[in-house]
Formats: structure tokens, C-alpha cells, sequence
């Protein structure tokens, strides 16, 4: 297929790269930004009107909300290089709630639109193993199956437009509560005097283990807080948590915590950290921060 692409960065690139490596060729449009290897392997456009112009399918992979909006009805925007038949797939995480509307809208020029949030970082994101919750119609999701498969290894259609998105707000819950835990274990055991790395090797063997205690309890036990995925973006999806909570009529106690926490770290300059930096603001409560050995 004829593949646009709209958000090359952190993990857009990658994505775009083992599409390509599938066999589809990448339009893109131009951006200052673009890295040398997006220039080099993908068909750089004007704008994000001529790459829809040219696509079969539109991927849209940007950090927010306004972004998306951004993105597909903005000057140069994908929505003014539609034609009917075509889809837009927004693997963003975004508000559910806008992207009922942004579907709307784009099914008024006879297109598709699938939600197709992520999650993997962007380890899994280079190494084309995605989680990738999916809202939309059978028909959308069939056409489109074969670039998730370039992308992902757990692809699920979840439901109807929205659904996605409304999974991948779940998601989020869970990681950044799992984020705290792990931390405030960590923290308890190295102000205790037990080494933090030797914990987490036992704790591994046993029912607390967990991808986040894997991978991000390493992180903080080697202070390694480079993204990965960052601070602000966590705090991004929270946001969209809590909002539709209160929606909802729906108590999300912890969650509002662990989005205080992160609030902590991002006031003292670490909103670009990675989520698992989280742990500064318990070592913080503590007067403690983690020491291994």
C-alpha cells in the first residue's frame, strides 16, 4: 500500500520504518525536523493535504489531543486530501470523546476512521511489538490488519470508534499505578537498608512481577530516567482519565495520586524525564533516594 504518515518522532519513526520494511512505501509530509533517515527512506510531500492526496491510508501518530485536530482539519491537514475509500487510522492517545467527532467528520468525505492507540514505548515500537487497542468498524479494521501486524504483536479490536482510545485511558491507570507501587517498594526497601537491585530479583521469581517491576525498577535503581516515555505525556493521558471520570461519575482515588506524584517531579524541572522518574517525589516524602549495593 501507499502509506501516509504523519508524526515521525520518538515513535512514529519506527513505526514508519517497519511499514516500510513490510513492503509499503511511506509518504510523509515535510517538517524542519525530519530526521536524515526519514529523508532518506520515505517520499517526503509538501504538506499532510498532499500525502492524503496520494495515501490509501493515513496514520496519524502525535503527542495530543489538539495535535490530531491539528493534524487532520488544520491549513495543509489531512482532511482537505481526502477521497472517498480511504482510511485514517490515529494511533495518538487522545480524548475518546474528540475522537467520536473527528471520525465524524472525516466519514463525511466517505473514509474510514480507525482509533489505534499504542502501547510499548519506544522499545516496542522499534522492535514491531506494540500493543495496539483498536475502536472501529469490522471493515476498517480487516483492510488495516496487515500494517498493525507490521507494527504490533497484540492488536485488538476493542469496539466501536472511540473504543480504542477508551482502553488505551485504562491502560495508562494501570501503568502509572504500577509505576508507584514498584516505586514506593523500592523506596521502603532501600531506606529499610536491603539492596533495591537484589530485592527486585526476588520480588521477580514471585506474584508481584511485572513488566513495569522488569523494566522500570531498573531504571530507578540505575538512575536511568532518559525516555522511554515521558513525564508530561503520562500526565497527558491521566488528565484525559480523570476528565472522563468525572463524566462518568466515576471514583479514580489513586489515579489522581499517582498524577500528583508525577506533578511533583514535573514542578522540579522533570517533565521530560521518563514516567519511572515518578520515584523522585516518593524519594522526596522520604528524605531518601534509592541506593543499590
Amino acid at each position: 500500500m501507499k502509506i501516509g504518515f504523519v508524526g515521525l518522532g520518538i515513535m512514529g519513526l519506527p513505526m514508519a520504518q517497519n511499514l516500510k520494511k513490510a513492503g509499503h512505501d511511506i509518504l510523509a509530509p515535510e517538517r524542519a525536523s525530519l530526521k536524515p533517515e526519514a529523508r532518506a527512506d520515505f517520499t517526503i510531500l509538501p504538506d499532510a493535504t498532499a500525502v492524503a492526496a496520494a495515501a490509501e491510508v493515513i496514520i496519524i501518530m502525535v503527542p495530543d489531543t489538539p495535535d490530531v485536530e491539528a493534524a487532520l482539519f488544520g491549513a495543509g491537514g489531512v482532511a482537505a486530501g481526502l477521497s472517498a475509500g480511504k482510511v485514517v487510522i490515529d494511533m495518538s492517545s487522545i480524548s475518546p470523546t474528540a475522537t467520536k467527532d473527528f471520525a465524524a467528520r472525516v466519514a463525511a468525505k466517505g473514509c474510514g476512521y480507525l482509533d489505534a492507540p499504542v502501547s510499548g514505548g519506544e522499545v516496542g515500537a522499534k522492535n514491531a511489538a506494540l500493543t495496539i487497542m483498536i475502536g472501529g468498524s469490522q471493515a476498517d479494521f480487516d483492510r488495516a490488519l496487515p500494517l498493525f501486524q507490521a507494527m504490533g504483536k497484540n492488536i485488538t479490536l476493542v469496539g466501536d470508534t472511540g473504543a480504542g482510545q477508551t482502553c488505551k485511558v485504562a491502560n495508562q491507570i494501570i501503568v502509572a499505578l504500577n509505576i508507584e507501587a514498584v516505586a514506593e517498594a523500592l523506596v521502603f526497601a532501600s531506606k529499610a537498608g536491603a539492596d533495591p537491585a537484589k530485592v527486585r530479583q526476588a520480588l521477580m521469581g514471585g506474584f508481584a512481577n511485572s513488566r513495569i517491576l522488569e523494566v522500570h525498577a531498573e531504571r530507578m535503581i540505575n538512575r536511568t530516567f532518559n525516555p522511554g516515555f515521558r513525564i508530561n505525556l503520562h500526565q497527558k493521558d491521566l488528565n484525559l482519565a480523570l476528565q472522563a471520570a468525572k463524566e462518568l461519575g466515576v471514583a479514580l482515588p489513586n489515579t489522581a495520586s499517582a498524577q500528583q506524584l508525577f506533578s511533583a517531579v514535573a514542578a522540579k524541572g522533570g517533565a521530560a524525564l521518563d514516567h519511572s522518574a515518578m520515584v523522585q517525589a516518593l524519594e522526596t516524602l522520604a528524605a531518601h533516594e534509592i541506593k543499590a549495593g
